[in-house]
């Protein structure tokens, strides 16, 4: 089947691959089924309340990219519903691969006692060694369960689930290996699992009416030789390829309408265009100043240096209103003495989501460049983000004129059709790789570390490399992997032979001997290319889910990073073998997700939170969300909508509470009873009503702080034995985010040192953003400020005695005294490599009850965190802040400094991973 031809349906048909790497199909003709339309509508609200955005609304053009990425994901969702196990994905456990701490070894040498119970049959405890497998367990089960004689179908599939907790144990690993199992370790508790028949648990079926879809080939085009127009009569021509267009890129600037103007009017304005390419700025022109006013025309010719055809996949036009220092009508600003301030800014591709080059007219809606005290341009969106303002009642349109072709222009996929994927560029005329030329000046200062030149390039490029040479340059490129981001970063991404020789070699290079940190580098906005951003997500695709769980939160940024929504497809750019395709995009952190119910539920937390509170990637976010949320199933849907509500009526009641008590210590002083009375008094629907019956409101309190959060506690799950409530903070009034990557940055620094057996006892407690300044903190039991503790044993005066801290250690045991040393140094090496300010003995914390022998420092970053000044993916601040936290704790033990300084260098080693985050 020739795959240039379009198809007005698309078939839902597998793919395949003869000797003549020809691409075959089996074609199935299915029955058309109907779609109801209020079952349709009903799916969609839904999706609209979960999402906390209607999608619908914005996908009015069947072509565009809205619509056309939503058909397009629904192909590699379908794929991974077909593979996905039902069983495993509602019994995933929860593992780590992280050695077993220091403090547990000597359970190694032990047996641990596991209560078995069965419905309200049997309950039984066996003693077991932690190599013990959760089948192993099932056998003896099993074995018990026939001695009794007790009625029981032994056909039917069971597996071991955490009582009283959504928790499993199963598959073939040992007990050591389950986080739950470490956890009762850690703090002495017994370990209860239930036997539970998988037919009692909830379904997890794909109810909703997917998309319709769009076959993978939609987008791409033939090679330059195919298109090219040597030799072709008009009437043979359909398209042209960008590839013969040698021309320079040029706009016609309208001009500009306000129908609001902004409280500051600035005297005059010019518009600077800019082709940006990640965050590379290829070439910049500046329109003549005018006077500002609410309707400003120029009609003048911007031209840029760049070759129409030289454009590569992902450039955008970013027109961007500016006000100049020196104001001159009627002449070009002049850009020696300074940029202006910049007011309005918005970004279009050139190349569109189906490799056609923009053509005629457009008028765009622009953003506001906020101040940067409104916090509010986040990740660079004035160079990422291709969104259009939605509010077009208020906002500024600009209007501008690309030149127009009489048919369409659109990007080849290769040159020459003959032509091997991955091979050099012998097609050019040179006698020298073009690569090379680039190379040939990129020279590391750091004398362990060599030229690029004669490893990274071949200097003799030809069309098939003999597989000795290929084995050669793979063991070679080993030694210089920490290097290519650099080398990348150097190249010329608009001449088109360097670039040729540089997918040459990233073809060539195996993804396994990248490091994970180079891998997160080259997802960064520095790296637009999609071969890059290919090679270090098939780096990423051997992750586990506890470390993809560990970058989690920097893969849904990633998101943001992408030049257009469809690179989520990883079909689009994948070989047309369906295996490799499948495996490749398995990594998607769309789909991914759709395997583990346990990276989903943080998934759709983290998307959910960047919707709600960052609106230039708003509709690429949602599009995401809803491409997990058609194929999560419908237990997890049914979680989710529960979990939105309760966000919901929390945020209601935080909201009246604070009207009715501004001030920060006007409270009242039964805070659970306000709580209560507010939230089925004001908060009355009848679903989230029935939330707060959870809560233990007996126990709940509104806290003096100014964002008045509350403190709540809710009932666990039931159990046979006690178990502690569940304890949150809800705030309403501050990103979260934020919180979420030093937390993030704790749980990452402190896996390092798990990893060289330095157990430090952080306690990286739990924090999400539920949405646009609102999220939850997990509560640290048992734990006390230095303040407190020092006010206790003498009042006031005790914050000068230096033993004040150490009499308290004494008294709870003599070993709280190691324990505390260690997570003090931890959190010293933490709080000054992150550059957290404002460190006193009133924000942060001691716990005794980590374990029931220790005392761990808890150091509280949300009272300064950050102090939102990044530079370099590391914090700057006043040098004041970052004095020594020991002399925070008056307390001096007669220790060496020698295991903080390994500790330190330990960090130091991996510094690439910090700067990555």
């Amino acid at each position: 089947m020739d795959t240039a031809v379009s198809l007005n349906e698309t078939l839902d048909i597998p793919w395949s691959c003869d000797d003549s790497q020809c691409l075959l199909a089996h074609i199935v003709v299915k029955a058309l089924v109907a779609v109801d339309s209020e079952v349709k509508k009903k799916q969609q609200q839904c999706l609209t309340h979960l999402i906390g955005h209607d999608l619908e609304n914005e996908a009015s053009d069947r072509l565009g990219e809205l619509t056309f990425t939503r058909r397009k994901l629904a192909s590699p969702r379908r794929q991974e519903l077909r593979n996905r196990n039902d069983k495993l994905y509602a019994t995933e456990p929860w593992i780590t691969s992280v050695p077993l701490p220091a403090a547990l070894q000597d359970w190694l040498k032990r047996n641990l006692s596991v209560n078995l119970h069965y419905m309200s049959k049997i309950s039984f405890s066996v003693q077991v060694d932690l190599s013990t497998t959760p089948d192993v367990l099932l056998k003896f089960f099993r074995r018990v369960m026939s001695d009794q004689r007790l009625e029981y179908n032994a056909s039917e599939s069971v597996v071991l689930k955490v009582t009283g907790r959504e928790e499993f144990l199963s598959g073939g690993y040992s007990l050591s290996d389950f986080l739950w199992v470490r956890q009762c370790l850690t703090t002495n508790q017994d370990l209860h699992l239930s036997v539970v028949p998988v037919s009692q648990l909830p379904e997890e079926t794909v109810k909703f009416v997917d998309w319709p879809l769009v076959d993978g080939f939609s987008g791409q085009f033939s090679s330059h030789n195919d298109l090219r127009l040597e030799g072709k009569d008009l009437d043979d021509i359909f398209m042209i390829s960008l590839w013969d267009c040698n021309r320079n890129l040029r706009v016609k600037l309208l001009g500009f309408d306000i129908p609001k103007l902004p409280s500051k009017c600035p005297q005059s304005v010019y518009v600077e265009a800019s082709i940006l390419y990640g965050n590379k700025v290829l070439s910049s022109v500046s329109s003549l100043t005018k006077p500002f006013a609410d309707e400003v025309l120029w009609n003048e010719w911007l031209d840029f240096d760049v070759l129409l055809r030289d454009l590569p996949r992902g450039a955008k036009l970013d027109p961007r209103t500016s006000n100049p220092k020196t104001s001159t009508p009627n002449k070009a600003p002049d850009l020696q003495k300074g940029k202006g301030k910049v007011l309005y800014f918005v970004n279009l591709l050139l190349i569109d989501h189906r490799s056609l080059l923009s053509q005629g007219s457009y008028t765009l809606h622009m953003w506001s460049y906020p101040d940067v005290d409104d916090e509010a341009i986040t990740y660079q969106a004035d160079k990422l983000s291709s969104a259009t303002n939605p509010d077009i009642t208020d906002s500024m349109a600009i209007s501008f004129f690309l030149d127009r072709y009489s048919f369409p222009v659109v990007l080849p996929n290769t040159f020459s059709p003959s032509k091997e994927l991955g091979s050099p560029s012998s097609g050019h005329p040179s006698t020298k790789s073009a690569a090379s030329s680039q190379v040939s000046t990129l020279t590391s200062t750091d004398s362990s570390s060599l030229t690029l030149t004669d490893t990274l390039t071949p200097k003799s490029p030809s069309p098939a490399m003999d597989k000795d040479c290929l084995r050669r340059f793979r063991k070679e490129s080993i030694h210089y992997a920490s290097n290519l981001p650099q080398y990348l970063r150097n190249i010329d991404w608009i001449n088109r032979k360097v670039v040729e020789d540089v997918h040459w070699l990233l073809g060539n290079w195996d993804p396994k001997e990248l490091d994970v940190t180079l891998a997160l580098e080259l997802l960064s906005m520095d790296f637009a290319d999609e071969t890059v951003r290919r090679l270090a997500v098939q780096r990423l695709e051997s992750l586990s889910n506890d470390d993809v769980l560990k970058y989690l939160l920097q893969l849904v940024q990633v998101g943001e990073q992408q030049q257009n929504l469809l690179n989520y497809d990883r079909f689009q750019h994948l070989p047309a073998d369906a295996e490799s395709a499948r495996k490749l995009s398995k990594f998607t952190h769309i789909f991914i997700s759709l395997q583990s119910k346990r990276i989903g539920h943080f998934f759709f937390w983290y998307v959910r939170s960047e919707v709600a509170g960052c609106p230039y990637f708003r509709q690429r976010m949602a599009v995401i969300l809803e491409a997990y949320l058609l194929g999560c199933g419908q237990a997890m849907l049914d979680s989710f909508i529960q979990q939105v509500r309760t966000v919901e009526a929390l945020q209601e009641v935080a909201l009246l509470i604070k009207s009715f008590y501004p001030d920060k210590t006007d409270l009242p002083s039964t805070g659970g009873t306000h709580i209560k009375k507010l939230a089925f008094g004001k908060v009355s629907h009848t679903n989230k009503s029935a939330i707060f019956s959870l809560f233990q409101l007996d126990k709940c309190k509104i806290m003096a702080s100014k964002k008045k959060p509350l403190w709540l506690e809710f009932s666990p799950m039931p159990s046979p034995t006690p178990t502690t409530p569940v304890g949150i903070i809800f705030k309403e009034g501050d990103d979260l985010r934020q919180d979420m990557l030093v937390i993030q940055t704790l749980v990452v620094m402190d896996s390092i040192w798990q990893e060289k057996s330095l157990d430090l006892n952080l306690i990286p407690y739990g924090c999400i953003s539920t949405g646009h300044n609102i999220g939850m903190i997990e509560i640290v039991r048992n734990a006390a400020t230095i303040a407190a503790i020092q006010k206790s044993l003498g009042g006031t005066t005790a914050a000068f005695r230096n033993d004040a801290l150490f009499e308290w250690l004494k008294s709870k045991c003599p070993l709280q005294e190691i324990m505390f040393v260690k997570s003090c140094a931890g959190y010293c090496v933490a709080t000054y490599v992150l550059g957290i300010g404002d460190r006193h003995n009133d924000n942060i914390m001691i716990t005794d009850q980590v374990t029931s022998f220790s005392a761990t420092l808890i150091d509280n970053i949300f009272t300064n965190v950050l102090d939102n000044s990044i530079n370099s993916g590391l914090v700057i601040n006043d040098i004041s802040d970052n004095l020594p936290v020991f002399t925070t704790f008056n307390y001096e033990p007669q220790r060496k400094n020698t295991e903080n300084c390994r500790r330190y260098k330990r960090v130091r080693t991996d510094d690439r991973i910090f700067s990555s985050l």
